[in-house]
């Protein structure tokens, strides 16, 4: 997304796949609110938040994560890019990290690539990706959904009524995704950015405005 990041050892290396949230994440802020609060969790270098805090110049952007070091790749991030002023990093346990913001009911969008590996997986084919990179970036618990079903519940308390989550899954878990969102009962049905071969991996669910029940149906 036209954002240089610094890297270092011990934090995940930004996706290539990550751009299609991101640009997922820009298109609906263009056509929403004038001065957007955006919620990025799991921010690891920060590349989402600030590339759209780049992007969207009136958004203010809260971007969390839970290690030391990632945290302050990310405030060096935000500083290099002059955009520290519009990004606040925080430390913590998803939401928790953001207690006393005062950013309840406040939000226009969270973001967030969670990890999404299954402990299994991670251990056998994929274990490779801990070489150079934290096993909290990948490891996403028994079926790899565990941190997916954290955001689900947890982002509705800092939503607006009418406001998006949007998240990165793994591929071939959107039936689950789909099932989680539908479960909640407080979004509206979700649907899903593809990649360049047709596959879902973007969930976009947006909060209900009215308190009003969603319908049964799933959109694809």
């Amino acid at each position: 997304m036209n954002v240089t990041l610094e890297l270092v050892p011990g934090v995940l290396v930004p996706r290539r796949e990550t751009e299609l949230l991101g640009r997922s994440a820009v298109a609906l802020l263009h056509d929403g609110a004038l001065d957007p609060v955006v919620i990025d969790m799991c921010c690891g270098s920060g590349n989402l938040a600030l590339a759209i805090a780049a992007e969207i110049p009136a958004a203010r952007v809260w971007a969390a994560d839970l290690t030391d070091s990632t945290v302050a790749l990310a405030r060096s991030n935000a500083e290099r890019l002059t955009l520290k002023d519009r990004v606040t990093i925080r430390q913590g346990d998803l939401f928790c990290a953001l207690a006393g913001e005062g950013l309840a009911g406040a939000a226009d969008m969270v973001v967030c690539n969670p990890p999404y590996i299954s402990t299994a997986r991670l251990d056998s084919e994929s274990a490779h990706l801990l070489e150079a990179e934290p096993r909290e970036a990948f490891d996403g618990g028994p079926y790899g959904i565990s941190i997916h079903q954290r955001l689900i519940r947890d982002a509705v308390g800092f939503l607006k009524p009418g406001g998006w989550l949007l998240f990165e899954f793994g591929l071939g878990q959107d039936r689950q995704v789909a099932a989680l969102i539908a479960r909640a009962k407080t979004y509206e049905p979700v649907t899903f950015a593809r990649d360049e071969a047709g596959a879902p991996r973007v969930a976009l669910a947006r909060k209900l405005r009215n308190g009003a029940a969603p319908s049964p149906s799933l959109a694809g």
